[in-house]
């Protein structure tokens, strides 16, 4: 099983969407995905509507990506999480270190005011 990324451009922005649990199966190929789109100064919005489930694997490689962020000045939105992943991530303290929004659109049309 694997975790599906699509990722676009949107102006400054860059958008990828996943699709898939994101479990210890998955979490290593999805870093090695990730982490590319993380540069000095980019702004990324990393839509989850399609992820239903989230490990704590997953979230290690939430932290790894939010630390790079950190080390390169870039900024991550959140956006689209599910019920359930919402709950992992506010009850293990994860919501604390990224930006959450509703949706991709909302949030490009807040980017571009």
């Amino acid at each position: 099983m694997t975790v599906k990324v699509n990722s676009r451009s949107e102006g400054d922005i860059t958008v990828i969407a996943l699709d898939g649990e994101i479990n210890s199966t998955t979490s290593g190929g999805l870093q090695a995905q990730l982490l590319p789109f993380i540069r000095q100064g980019s702004d990324v919005l990393v839509d989850l509507t399609g992820v239903s489930y989230v490990s704590s694997a997953g979230l290690r490689t939430l932290l790894i990506v939010h630390r790079r962020a950190q080390q390169l000045n870039a900024r991550i939105t959140l956006v689209g999480l599910s019920e359930e992943v919402t709950f992992v991530m506010n009850a293990t303290g994860f919501l604390d270190f990224f930006r959450i929004g509703e949706d991709v659109d909302s949030e490009l049309e807040r980017a571009a005011r």
